[in-house]
């Protein structure tokens, strides 16, 4: 096929009528969308008004805390920025392509460069990027589920349209462009299609719902406080500050900087490692995953394939065989692997010609050609061709237990549908063997390692599938079923997929249903593929995964495609992804803990209506000293031995306790206050050194396991802020050192160590109890 296409001086002449397909599919933001997000933020907003009242009081010093929100504004600002340079550059590699004919001669051009009256050559695993008509096929049949939901595919004459979103399930063609960009049939139903599943992302909800909630109630108890703290306090100026100390505890300023500041740095990690992530919270999903879905083509085996024996069957002789075959798979414009491996084998013959064709389809399981001089032979597998056959199925099955898979070649009548055949005569059988990758075996022992069941979905047969996954060490690769027997029910299916790990004769729709009736069964699903067949079931895993080398439509619904097309390369991107996960759930410790402890205070102290103990700029120096910097350099360091038990599980082991311990405290020494008639300078003293001690028992349990790096952070900032106490005491507002009775203060460093032990070893000893609590708090959140 040979087109001329639209010259260069037309192709201009259409761009400067804007008659280009400009699309809205660019992976990263653009720079005024990563400013417009890390500054207009509801806290910062918040941060600011409260920062004018404070200024208010002439109390500058009070007025710390916007340091920290804009250095952490900044931060995220210069990280997600450099980021962006890098993902910039790699999505260069998996942007979508079109193949076009352009003075006279084939040219590969993005999508978005595709201008009306284009002529576009489209072949299998293409995805529609414009509106087309169809003026030359060649068994064309496109695959419209994304449009229409329907998966059966749809053949597609001269004269038919082709529409953007739907991708070539069999066949090749040429089409004319006849609209493009907003012009495109039904834009919307388009960007659905194009449209992933968000990536699971527990961490993502939870943290949403908690600041959603803080943004209601944070100004009723705000008003509340400073109701009270109006009423308690000599001075307007000294109850805006008790009011703002309150309230700035209650934010937790860095927490949704620090996830989306983890996430930007885990894109910018994994890209290092040739992973391309296209949806940011796809990296706790990837991390949480304990059911990985993956096809054999191109992650079990190399991809390629070998022709090792052709087997003459009936009154058909070895060279009679090779002169049809040489005629047979040259006659077709479909390249994959099987075709690759069979041109290899055949010397191409010219001696019949083609007169008719039955593309090969995934629901057939074969193609068929018609010869003028010979009449019509099919190609495909022998259990759709002649299933009934004992003898010959017996011997597929022989080869099937050795790995290898059979062809069936035979000849065959077309039926008048032209979609089925009759009176099948075998002709000769070709037997076919997949080449296992060489580093297959380490990378399934790290999964089992790792706790991650695999699950291997193949359109070959069960038996060979079984016994490739097998040699290649897949655990329980014995544990096969032919899909052909699965009911099309998912509540049917999940009881049924239970113990089966290799799946043969699978069909696209079905591998979507085995992901679905995995999550129903409360799996966190992976799905790697490289394929058409493999698009359903990408975009409706929690992390669907794709190979840079496969098809457009694969890359399009993936969250993360893999650049070197390597699926090894999947071991140092979970063991990422994992410790970017786990990292963020230990430090967010950190920030729950204040907020968690200042929410609690906020309200005691308002409806009992005494004077609030912190001030902003106490509270500062422990977001600064305490979490901050802490939590910065935790974030970044490496440990992929952490995995990821859950971010609401982890809060209320660490935050909850430690929290808890702050509150019992200061309820404490206000006891003592009213007992012993404590001066108030000395109630503030001892509650926040006592406080400040207990920020850094969280920093402690959050920096297990100890590393050099998190040894220091201990101990320089600890000495830090000591330090700045020690010297600066009226600047804290609290007493000297010199002043502090050592024995009660040691007495109550002691009793809050107490206050930790115990409320952590009843929320370890208490799980029952504990679940239906975090059960409670899920509830409370999802509304």
């Amino acid at each position: 096929m040979r087109y001329d296409g639209l010259t260069q001086a037309q192709v201009d002449e259409r761009v400067k009528k804007h008659q280009i397909n400009i699309t809205s599919d660019d992976i990263s933001k653009t720079k005024k969308e990563i400013i417009r997000e890390h500054t207009l933020t509801y806290f910062n907003f918040v941060n600011i008004v409260l920062g004018l009242f404070v200024l208010s009081t002439g109390q500058i010093k009070n007025m710390t805390f916007l340091m920290v929100v804009i250095v952490n504004t900044v931060i995220g600002i210069v990280q997600e920025l450099k980021v962006k340079e890098t993902i910039d550059k790699l999505s260069i590699v998996t942007a979508k392509h079109a193949v076009a004919f352009r003075d006279g001669k084939k040219q590969t051009i993005n999508t978005n460069e595709i201008v009306m009256d284009d002529i576009l050559y489209i072949e299998v695993g293409d995805q529609i990027s414009t509106d087309c008509k169809v003026i030359e096929s060649h068994g064309l049949e496109l695959n419209e589920s994304l449009l229409t939901g329907e998966t059966k595919p749809v053949r597609k004459n001269e004269g038919d349209e082709l529409l953007a979103g739907t991708f070539v399930s069999a066949g090749t063609g040429v089409a004319q462009v006849i609209r493009v960009g907003n012009d495109n049939y039904s834009s919307t139903i388009v960007t659905q299609a194009k449209d992933k599943n968000l990536a699971s992302s527990i961490m993502r909800d939870t943290i949403e719902r908690i600041i959603f909630i803080l943004s209601i109630i944070i100004i009723p108890i705000g008003f509340l406080l400073f109701k009270a703290q109006y009423a308690a306090n000599p001075t307007w100026s000294a109850a805006i500050v008790k009011t703002v100390g309150g309230v700035v505890g209650m934010i937790p300023e860095g927490l949704v900087l620090l996830t989306s500041l983890s996430f930007v740095i885990g894109v910018g990690r994994l890209a290092r490692k040739k992973a391309l992530v296209q949806q940011m919270e796809a990296i706790e999903a990837l991390a949480r995953v304990d059911e990985l879905c993956l096809d054999k083509t191109g992650t079990i085996t190399t991809g390629q394939l070998e022709v090792r024996y052709l087997i003459p069957l009936g009154s058909y002789t070895p060279n009679m065989l090779k002169k049809l075959l040489g005629t047979y798979v040259y006659a077709s414009d479909d390249e994959n692997a099987t075709q690759r491996a069979l041109k290899a084998y055949f010397a191409q013959n010219e001696d019949y010609h083609k007169i008719d064709e039955i593309p090969f389809s995934s629901d057939r399981k074969y193609r068929v050609i018609t010869f003028k001089e010979l009449g019509s032979f099919a190609l495909g597998a022998p259990d759709y061709l002649a299933r009934d056959d004992e003898e010959l199925m017996s011997q597929v099955e022989e080869y099937a237990q050795e790995g290898m898979r059979v062809l069936l070649l035979a000849k065959c009548d077309i039926n008048d549908d032209h979609e089925t055949i009759s009176n099948v005569q075998k002709a000769a059988m070709i037997v076919i063997s997949d080449i296992i990758k060489e580093d297959a075996m380490d990378t399934f022992k790290f999964f089992e390692d790792a706790k991650v069941s695999i699950r291997v979905l193949s359109g070959d047969n069960p038996v060979t599938v079984a016994r490739v996954c097998t040699l290649a060490g897949v655990q329980d690769a014995d544990h096969y079923i032919d899909a052909s027997t699965l009911p099309d029910d998912i509540d049917e299916m999940a009881k049924v997929i239970g113990d089966c790990h290799v799946f043969g004769r699978v069909k696209p729709e079905q591998k979507q249903l085995i992901v679905k009736a995995l999550q129903k069964q409360k799996h966190i699903v992976g799905m790697v593929g490289d394929g058409v067949n493999d698009v359903l079931a990408i975009k409706d895993a929690d992390c669907g995964i794709a190979m840079a080398n496969g098809a457009d439509a694969a890359k399009q619904a993936a969250h993360i495609v893999l650049i070197d097309s390597n699926f090894s390369s999947m071991k140092e991107i979970v063991e990422e992804g994992r410790t970017i996960i786990a990292n963020i759930e230990k430090v967010s410790s950190l920030y729950l803990t204040k907020t968690i402890y200042s929410t609690m205070l906020s309200l005691i102290f308002g409806a009992i209506g005494l004077v609030y103990p912190f001030t902003p700029f106490q509270l500062s120096l422990i977001s600064a000293f305490a979490i901050g910097i802490p939590s910065f350099f935790i974030t970044l360091q490496k440990n992929p031995n952490v995995v990821s038990e859950g971010f609401l599980k982890h809060v209320m082991h660490i935050a909850f306790p430690c929290a808890l311990a702050v509150v019992t405290h200061v309820m404490f020494m206000l006891l003592l206050k009213s007992f012993f008639k404590l001066d108030n300078i000395d109630y503030v003293t001892y509650c926040f050194l006592v406080t400040n001690f207990i920020a850094y028992i969280v920093v402690y349990k959050v920096s297990k396991p100890f590393t050099i790096i998190n040894v220091i952070v201990l101990i320089c900032t600890f000495t830090l802020s000591n330090g700045i106490i020690y010297r600066f005491p009226n600047l804290v507002d609290i007493l000297p050192y010199t002043k502090i009775h050592l024995f009660w203060f040691v007495c109550m460093i002691i009793l809050s160590i107490l206050y930790v032990h115990v409320y952590t070893t009843a929320v370890d000893s208490w799980p029952f109890k504990m679940h239906n609590i975090r059960m409670k708090i899920r509830g409370v959140l999802r509304r």
